[in-house]
Order: structure tokens, then sequence, then C-alpha cells
């Protein structure tokens, strides 16, 4: 992206608005839109640190190189409930964690999606609580050749496990929705998760089988070219059972190890040099910057 001189004055003004405001009582700006000028772009990839609270005094760190030499990350986590943010106190899920962990490592981020959850300024999300993996390739359908993501993390299964719904082709289900995902965005990378650990034993009998069955697709898949890479959600690094609200959903901590682990599933795709440039897109759906500030 090449910054003007007039964007350069905006971001900094923005930047003095910011002290001056720290400085007042009265004045004080909301943590939603500290966090807001807190991840914009800044001169020669210089970006202030965040988030911060309202003692902190502001200051200005150089972050690292980021992913892909610091490409612009437009990413649509698509799923279900835990995708949404169900149970978390914000609901904003593993979404911030991970958001603000690869702003710190150095990429501009834009979360896309039809939906908005969560107190984060930057809450799209394609998530929908309940439905199963169909459902969800129902939406991508739409939601995918629309914002050309060129990241997506997908959560997805865990409903079909509760419904006990044709589990013996959990994986070809899949493998129809990343099908879809590469057809309507060629330049995506996905992350594909496993189905995160289960209180019910019966039930984590059926998650198992279904992880198995996941790994097996992303391997085909990557046989034949595709950009994927497969996270294992399942304890000790995903949550564990005393990290569930319901034994299904996660606590707070739950969702951050969630998005550690997100976060090293795509340094592994960077690692293997998957991820690639986002797609330009006719009319700026979902904003492009997003609200100003994203890309």
């Amino acid at each position: 992206m090449i910054l003007t001189t007039t964007r350069i004055c905006r971001i900094l003004a923005c930047v003095a608005a910011l002290g001056q405001s720290m400085g007042s009582s009265s004045s004080s700006p909301s943590n939603s839109r500290k966090e807001d000028l807190l991840t914009s772009v800044s001169p020669a990839g210089v970006a202030l640190a965040g988030p911060i609270s309202q003692n902190d005094e502001v200051t200005v760190t150089r972050r690292g190189t980021g992913f892909a030499n610091g490409i612009w990350l437009r990413i649509m986590p698509l799923g279900a409930s835990i995708t949404y943010g169900l149970t978390s106190s914000d609901g904003n899920g593993y979404r911030k964690y991970l958001r603000d962990m690869i702003v710190n490592y150095g990429n501009d981020v834009n979360m896309v999606g039809s939906r908005r959850n969560g107190t984060m300024e930057d809450n799209d999300v394609e998530g929908w609580p309940g439905y199963v993996i169909d459902q969800v390739h129902t939406k991508a359908t739409t939601a995918v050749p629309k914002y050309k993501p060129n990241l997506v993390l997908i959560n997805v299964g865990t409903n079909d496990c509760s419904g006990n719904i044709d589990l013996a082709n959990a994986g070809d289900r899949m493998s129809g929705l990343l099908d879809e995902i590469f057809k309507g965005s060629p330049r995506a990378t996905v992350i594909l998760s496993t189905l995160l650990v289960r209180s019910d034993a019966e039930k984590q009998k059926c998650v198992l089988n279904v992880n198995s069955q996941f790994k097996s697709v992303a391997a085909t898949q990557k046989a034949n070219g595709r950009r994927i890479v497969v996270v294992d959600m399942q304890p000790p690094d995903g949550p564990t059972t005393a990290e569930l609200v319901d034994g299904t959903h996660p606590t707070e901590a739950g969702y951050a190890k969630m998005a550690t682990i997100w976060f090293n599933g795509i340094k592994q795709a960077d690692k293997e040099g998957l991820l690639l440039t986002k797609e330009a897109i006719v009319g700026n759906p979902n904003g492009v910057p997003d609200r100003g500030v994203y890309g």
C-alpha cells in the first residue's frame, strides 16, 4: 500500500490527538477507539504498541516484519458457535486474541464476514451458532466470493457430532466446503481446525473420528496443490474439558488457547510459502479498508 503525504499527516494527527486525550480525564478515548488507532497503518512500517490502558503512555514501536513480508491479511473466521464467540464474556471468542497477535507480529488485518459479534472494533465474522457443515457450506457459497479472504479459519463439525448427522461422511462434506472456498476465493489459504474436546465421552469418540477424517481430507487437498494447513485443537495445546463452559464451548482461557494454535497454524502456512496477497474487491464489500483502518 502506498502512503500518501495526506494519509501520513492524518495518521500523525491521530497519534497526536490520542496523546492529548490521554492527558485529559474528561476526553479519554474509549477502549475500542484506542484499539482502532493503535492498529492503524503508520509510516515506514511503524505501528503504535497496543492495546493500552487509560494509564499507559503512548509510545511508537516498530513491529516485526509479519507473515509473508507483512502482506495485508483479509481473514474470514468461518464456522458455527465457537467461531461466533458464544460463551465468551465479550463475544469476541478467539478472534481478538488472534487479531492482536497478528497485528503485533507485523501484518495489517481485516476480519471479514456477513455478521458482526463482539466488542472488538473489527468484529466481522462468518459464524453461525447451531449450524452443521452443510449449512456453513451454504453460507460460504455467498460469503467467500463476496469478501475474497486470503486467509480462512475453519472450525465446524461440532454440531454434526451433537446431532449424530451422517458422521461417516463428515470428511466428504468438509471436502465439499473446501472446494467451495477455493473456488470462491482462488488466492485463499485455509487453516482447518480439528474439533475441540467434548466432556461427554460418546461425543468425544465422534470428535476423534471426525478429526481423523478432516486430517485425511486436508492431506488429499494438499497433495492436489491446495494451500491448506491443519491445526489440532485437542488437549493439551487446545482447550481441556476444564476449559469448557458447558462441555462444548470454551472459557476465556480456552479461546485464548485457540488463538495461539491458529497463530501457529498461520506461521506454518507462511513457512511453507502458502500465503498470498489479497484479491481486489469490486465495490469494497465489508469495507476495504474496513471503517477506515483495516485492509
